[in-house]
């Protein structure tokens, strides 16, 4: 059933028990299971054998650690400590009220996330984490939900990482580019020099960054999302109820009478320095060959480097902590209390991650995305069709199996192929299409990583974000879309992108801005 129309089986049971259920463990459970008895052909005994070597592939690979999901799942542990222990020194107050004072509507507030967010470009999983936590204070002041906020911290995480070549998306990206084209030949152009081609190619990175400026603007919502919104708007309950005594633990905690902004800032500023520093130490280390900044960022291990930001950022945190205990404002008993209830808080991610690693490898062995870009490339595609196509393709992939950057891996190979067999001139295009279809999949997918880490670092129920971001990002590509299809008719990649603002101008003009007292 490998690399067949039946590998397609599992991760749709997945998905849509996910949807429906809205019990994530339970359907990720399921996709499992289904994966498993896929391919230990319905024996029991083999089927449960692969269910737990899935299982321990998350942690060990080949006799060894695997010191990559390790060393994230940490990351994330500690990031709820530090989260709880900031909240208790009042940082997150003090800079709430310090903030409130220069973002003073909620547009403000949602555009400072959007601006974090695309500072924050070095890596996704670095921005979903970190950039949720920097604007929560401000967009709580201003009721914006926490469903809206984890939407604008994925909006502009992927889509910025995947066309910054300063970042470990581009690293990655371009060494895949470069065997591409050493494959055909091409010479035209190196592959760093590519991908800087490729970056107005990328269609739904500005759809989905256009869309994001122009919800924020005019404060129009839709689909589930309005219902948050309109909750927060009204009671200032930015979290769906259901869901708030598991995932608004740091409510409950007790709050120095001592804060100041430095509680927070000093915190998350040290983890960002520090992730940097290490990512730039442990690639110089490794790198081989010329030390530019894009092979080092390619040869290092970013969740090293977040484990090491992470735990400096720790030791700051307890160090300013002390300072509280000494002044007689918290116990060391309070310390304890915030440091098991923030890691606490993230128990609901750590399993929903550890499954979702656990699926996606099953998926893997069965060849899902395999089996989807094998009809691409066996397809009688038409060429000014083609570009759409793919990126239709590349984002049903990246949907299916969870990760875009395994649709680069699977694709980008095969379009390269497509290319060069049909018009070689397309080339490039082509590769920009898949980009942006696993992004956009990345973004609709239930179990994506990076759209789980993004509900986490946003402090949001997992099924909330997923269920309120799925309209927003079928809304970018289908803006994408039309500049697609405008490419494969003009070959303009201008007209496309003209295509893509043109549709926002519409956008921003075609809704009316709601009317929002402001708080």
């Amino acid at each position: 059933m490998e690399e067949t129309v039946w590998s397609l089986i599992p991760p749709i049971i997945a998905i849509v028990m996910v949807l429906l259920t809205k019990r994530v463990l339970l359907s990720l459970g399921v996709g499992i299971l289904a994966a498993a008895l896929f391919l230990g052909k319905f024996q029991v005994g083999d089927s449960l054998k692969l269910v737990w070597e899935a299982f321990k592939g998350v942690f060990v690979v080949d006799g060894a650690l695997d010191t990559w999901n390790v060393f994230i799942l940490l990351f994330v542990l500690m990031l709820g400590m530090l989260t709880a222990l900031v909240t208790m020194m009042g940082g997150t107050r003090s800079f709430a009220e310090w903030m409130i004072r220069r973002v003073k509507t909620r547009t403000g507030a949602q555009l400072m996330t959007v601006l974090f967010g695309v500072i924050i470009f070095v890596d996704d999983y670095f921005n979903s984490l970190t950039v949720g936590q920097i604007a929560k204070p401000v967009t709580d002041k201003q009721r914006i939900s926490r469903a809206k906020l984890a939407y604008l911290v994925d909006s502009t995480s992927a889509p910025v990482s995947v066309v910054a070549p300063v970042s470990s998306w581009g690293a990655y990206i371009i060494g895949i580019i470069g065997t591409v084209l050493a494959t055909h030949q091409v010479t035209e152009y190196g592959a760093f020099q590519a991908f800087l081609q490729m970056i107005p190619m990328n269609y739904y990175v500005w759809a989905a960054l256009g869309v994001v400026v122009v919800i924020a603007i005019k404060q129009i919502d839709f689909g589930p999302m309005k219902v948050h919104e309109q909750r927060a708007l009204e009671t200032g309950e930015v979290l769906n109820p259901a869901q708030k005594e598991t995932i608004d633990v740091a409510s409950k905690l007790p709050v120095s009478e001592v804060s100041k902004r430095r509680d927070l800032l000093l915190p998350m500023i040290t983890l960002f320095i520090a992730t940097i520093i290490a990512i730039f130490v442990d690639g110089l280390r490794k790198v081989e060959g010329e030390k530019t900044w894009i092979n080092i960022l390619g040869s290092a291990d970013v969740s090293l480097a977040l484990f090491v930001g992470g735990s400096i950022g720790m030791v700051l945190t307890m160090i300013l902590f002390y300072q509280h205990i000494r002044a007689g404002k918290l116990s060391y008993k309070n310390f304890i209390t915030g440091a098991i209830t923030g890691a606490k808080s993230m128990m609901p991610a750590f399993g929903i991650l550890i499954f979702a690693w656990a699926i996606a490898a099953l998926i893997s062995q069965l060849g899902t995305g395999v089996y989807l870009a094998s009809v691409v490339e066996a397809a009688n595609l038409s060429v000014y069709l083609l570009p759409l196509i793919v990126f239709l393709m590349a984002g049903f992939i990246a949907f299916s199996t969870g990760t875009s950057w395994g649709a680069f891996g699977i694709l980008l190979p095969i379009a390269g192929e497509i290319a060069a067999t049909t018009d070689v001139t397309l080339m490039l295009p082509i590769l920009a299409a898949v980009l942006a279809g696993a992004v956009f999949g990345d973004h609709c997918s239930p179990i994506s990583d990076t759209t789980i880490l993004s509900s986490t670092g946003s402090s949001c129920h997992h099924i909330d974000h997923v269920t309120t971001q799925i309209p927003y990002a079928l809304l970018a590509a289908c803006i994408a879309g039309l500049g697609y299809i405008v490419f494969g008719f003009t070959e303009s990649v201008l007209l496309g992108l003209v295509m893509v603002l043109v549709s926002l101008i519409g956008l921003f003009i075609g809704m009316r801005k709601r009317k929002v007292t402001e708080t």
